[in-house]
This record gives structure tokens, C-alpha cells and sequence, in this order.
């Protein structure tokens, strides 16, 4: 069964607290959403503010090749008609080929928040809906709080898309706006709506998050004959989101066989996953479901060690079916297959050394050190312990000074004395802090022996304290991130003084480049 997908990634995703997207934004989504083979690209409400009006007005020169745009409003207001309705002329002004119209169907949304009868909240949604197929346009009726409202008083719950189907509704989409009904709820509710609308109407769902069940409600909605899911990328939207529709479609298409997606196009969710988050400039989730970076990462022994054997012992599904794979992290939990899949994958011979290499794991994160954040550490750790290790460098002593005189600003200098091969160097440099002035300095003198660090910039540089009860006195994790063009390494540092840890997760991030070249070049 083919399964429509409507995305709100645009609309609704967009009142996640946190979240704005511009309309160059937008437009990239919607070109990304397309390329995936989204069914429907909810693009916001034109009658809402002016960023949306110019998305409709511009989103048609994208020539789209699968997805179909929609405008989204509610019904007319109580009171009034259509022709003359500021929210309807906007939707007419949108000129998208699907609008989607929400409306009430609880007695307690139509008394006490829009405050009119209910007898004319069936007016509004029925003459709302006729106004726009008269226009030929694909109309998409948005059933509002419909779970609570069927719950509430079920008989005005049918009767409001009763009279949208009347009137020409295209799909009914049930919401669980406030997000808390229960698969069971979703299942009999479901059950009950086809039963009264008939096989041929199509019907929708469009679930919330707030009790962790969106997935589960949606699937529920579909085992009943919803074949329109409405949901976003990541699950973003207001509160705890929305219907997350990436780990959807997985579920669907990949364990319970029906069509969401062409099947080439299954292995781009999780690049999928990260471009939305990037455009939202938000983190990408790592223990999202599918698609995250830890969803298939394998950190206990026993587990790596029965992967290194079948894959699927650990493994709900191939990774590579949604275009991510497989990850073994190493840490106090690990064991020798986990240190030997590593090393493997970074294509470094151990010679036997994996029970040494894991008792030196186990002993620096005893004291701070996290190895499965710092993988170029890991990757140092190794290969200082191969026989044939020589460094390219040693740091003989640093001092690193910072001082604050008067009314002038905080100074910071560093000293360092670096040999390399037979010769010492003393180099000195000033920094916006003494970190910065410690890099600069050990760059300083070792640039003339290695013109490749030139290429070598710190991207990013946190700091945790490990034992926050010991106040000033805790232990500082550093952990740096290092980029070399396209390639990027992560190493970490960790000891009671700052300062050191910096230092330690700086001589990693400068050696492994190093050594990695030297390999090359052998």
C-alpha cells in the first residue's frame, strides 16, 4: 500500500521553541524534502506573516518534480463568508495547488476558545472547504484536537468531518494536537472513523509528541486505513514535537512493507536528517533512531564482540538501508574486539597489543579521559604503543603566564621548549587567552620542520568538569575538534589543571596529522 507523506517540517516544525527559518531556508528544505520523494510540502500560512507569502510566491519556481506545495489556514471565522475572510483571501493569494483548512472538532474548542455554536463551527468548516473546490484546488481537511474531541462528545466529532466530507475534502486528517492519546486510543478511534465515512474517503493522521507515542499513533492510524501521514523532519514543532517522519518510514517501509519512498531513496534519511538540521542550525540528534550517529554504535564488549561475528546479533536492521553504519566505540567497557574492529577500521596493526591497549583505556578514563568523544586520541593511543613508534616531537617544558596590571586588559604568553629530532627550539607567543598562546607558541616552533601544520586549524574546543562537587577544584575534561581540509580528528585531554589537559588534547590534535603523513609518504 502506498502511504502519502505530508511534511509540515515548513509550517509546524517552525514553532519548535528555538527554531527560525528564513525563506532562502525553507526553499532549500522543500528542494531537499523533494529530492527524498515527499508526497506533500506543507509550506506555512500565508495570512500569518510576510515571510510565508513570499515562500508560496517563490517556491513555485523550483519546478519540484514529486512534491505538491500547500498553503495552510483555518476555516472562515464565525460570523462571516468566505469571499470576504482575510485568512481564505490569503489562501487564494498563496496559489498553491493543495490547501489544507483546519477547523474544530471538539464542543469544548468550539464553545470556549473560538466561542461560537456549534452549528456554526459546521457552517465554517463545510462552506471553507466547498469554497476552495470550487477553485479546483486538492483540499486537505485538518481535523484539530479530533482524539480528545472524539472522546469528549463523538457524535460532533464525526459530524465535523462528516460535513467536510460533504463537501468535497479531498483527506481527513485526524490530529492528536495535544499529543496524548494512546495507540489503543488512535487504533479504536481510527477504526470507528472509517467505519462511519465510508472505504472511499481518504483518511490522514497527524500526531504530536508530547507522550513519546507519535510514531506508535501514526502506525496504529495506518493499520487502520490512514494512508496520509502528516509529520516532520527530526520531529520538530512546538512542545516535544511533532511525528518524527524519518524513523516513520523506516518502520514502514522496511518492516512493515508498505510504499512510503522510492527504495533508492531510503539510504539518504539520515543525510536527510542532517541537512534539515544544519539549514535549522540545531544539533543533528546522535541517538536518533536510524539515522543518528550512535544508532548503531557499539560500546559493550560482549556486543562487539558477537557483532564482529553477525552483524544482526546487535543490529535491528543493515545501516547502510537508511545511509548510516555501523560505529564501535571504545572505553572503560570495551574489550579487546572492540580496541581490535577500531583499530581495523582505521587501518592500524596492533600486533597483538589489544590487551595493553584496552588496560591503558581503562586507566585514563578512571581518570577523566573519554575515548569514545575523541577518536583521534584513541588513534594516538595506538599508534604511540607500535614498536616502531618515533615522535615527530616532544615538548620539553611550557610556562604559560597571565596576568592582569591596572586598567589594561588580561595578557597571556606561553614559552615552550620543543625538540625535534636532534634540535631544541625556545619559541614564545602571545594568545587571546593561555591556550590560545600555548597552540601558537608549539605551532611557532614547529612550523619550520612541519610546513604541513600550517594547514591544521582547531575548530572547536569544550571544556566539562568531571567532579562538579570539588568546585574550583574539579577535574577538567578538554576535548578538541581539528580539521585538515575535508579530513576532521577529535582528542581530548583531562587532569586537574587546565591548563595540562588543554595541552594534552593539543599535542594529539598536532601529532596525528603528523604521523598520518609520514605514513603516507612511506
Amino acid at each position: 500500500m502506498q502511504i502519502l507523506l505530508y511534511d509540515t517540517t515548513l509550517r509546524d516544525g517552525t514553532q519548535r521553541e528555538g527554531l527560525s527559518l528564513s525563506v532562502e531556508d525553507k526553499l532549500k528544505i522543500a528542494r531537499a524534502l523533494d529530492e527524498l520523494g515527499v508526497h506533500y510540502i506543507e509550506g506555512g500560512w500565508p495570512g500569518s506573516n510576510p515571510k510565508d507569502a513570499e515562500f508560496f510566491a517563490r517556491v513555485a519556481t523550483l519546478n519540484l518534480r514529486h512534491a505538491r506545495i500547500a498553503a495552510f489556514g483555518a476555516t472562515r471565522h464565525a460570523g462571516g463568508n468566505c469571499a470576504t475572510d482575510t485568512n481564505i483571501r490569503a489562501l487564494v493569494q498563496a496559489n498553491t495547488p493543495v490547501v489544507t483548512l483546519v477547523g474544530k472538532s471538539s464542543v469544548l474548542h468550539v464553545e470556549q476558545v473560538i466561542e461560537t455554536t456549534c452549528a456554526e463551527n459546521l457552517a465554517m468548516i463545510a462552506e471553507s472547504v466547498a469554497f476552495f473546490k470550487a477553485l479546483g484546488k486538492e483540499v486537505v481537511y485538518d481535523a484539530e484536537h479530533f482524539f480528545d474531541g472524539f472522546k469528549l462528545n463523538s457524535d460532533y466529532a464525526l459530524a465535523t468531518i462528516t460535513v467536510a466530507a460533504q463537501a468535497g475534502a479531498d483527506a481527513l486528517a485526524l490530529c492528536d494536537t495535544n499529543g496524548g492519546a494512546l495507540p489503543n486510543e488512535v487504533t479504536a478511534i481510527v477504526r470507528a472513523v472509517r467505519a462511519h465515512v465510508g472505504a472511499q474517503v481518504t483518511l490522514g493522521i497527524h500526531p504530536h509528541n508530547d507522550g513519546a507515542l507519535a510514531v506508535a499513533n501514526a502506525m496504529a492510524a495506518v493499520a487502520e486505513g490512514a494512508i496520509q501521514v502528516q509529520g516532520t523532519i527530526n520531529g520538530y514543532g512546538e512542545r516535544c514535537g511533532n511525528l518524527d517522519l524519518i524513523p516513520l518510514i523506516a518502520n514502514l517501509q522496511l518492516k512493515l512493507g508498505y510504499s512510503c519512498i522510492a527504495p533508492e531513496q531510503l539510504c539518504r534519511l539520515s543525510e536527510l536528517s542532517n541537512i534539515v538540521a544544519a539549514i535549522a542550525n540545531l544539533n543533528p540528534d546522535h541517538h536518533a533512531p536510524y539515522v543518528g550517529r550512535s544508532a548503531f554504535a557499539h560500546k559493550g564488549g560482549i556486543h562487539v564482540a558477537a557483532i564482529a561475528k553477525v552483524a544482526a546479533s546487535y543490529q535491528h536492521i543493515d545501516p547502510a538501508l537508511v545511509g548510516n553504519q555501523k560505529r564501535v566505540v571504545v572505553s572503560e567497557l570495551a574489550g579487546r574486539g572492540n580496541v581490535r574492529m577500531r583499530a581495523d577500521e582505521l587501518g592500524l596493526q596492533l600486533d597483538g597489543a589489544e590487551h595493553a591497549v584496552v588496560q591503558r583505556i581503562k586507566e585514563l578514563e578512571h581518570r577523566g579521559f573519554q575515548f569514545e568523544a575523541a577518536e583521534g586520541s584513541f588513534e594516538m593511543l595506538v599508534r604511540r604503543g607500535a614498536a616502531d613508534y618515533t615522535p615527530p616531537f616532544e615538548l620539553l617544558d611550557f610556562t604559560v603566564i597571565v596576568e592582569k596590571r591596572g586598567d589594561h586588559d588580561i595578557a597571556s604568553q606561553a614559552t615552550v621548549k620543543v625538540r625535534v629530532g636532534s634540535e631544541i627550539s625556545h619559541t614564545a607567543a602571545e594568545g587571546d587567552g593561555p591556550v590560545n598562546a600555548l597552540d601558537s607558541a608549539i605551532r611557532k616552533a614547529l612550523l619550520p620542520h612541519y610546513p604541513l601544520l600550517a594547514e591544521v586549524r582547531l575548530v572547536d574546543y569544550k571544556v566539562r568538569i568531571i567532579d562538579e562537587h570539588r568546585g574550583t577544584a574539579a577535574t577538567p575534561r578538554v576535548l578538541i575538534e581539528s580539521a585538515r581540509g575535508e579530513e576532521r580528528w577529535s582528542t581530548i585531554g583531562a587532569s586537574q589543571n587546565i591548563i595540562e589537559a588543554s595541552y594534552q588534547a593539543l599535542w594529539d590534535s598536532l601529532e596525528l596529522p603528523l604521523l598520518r603523513a609520514r605514513e603516507t609518504r612511506a
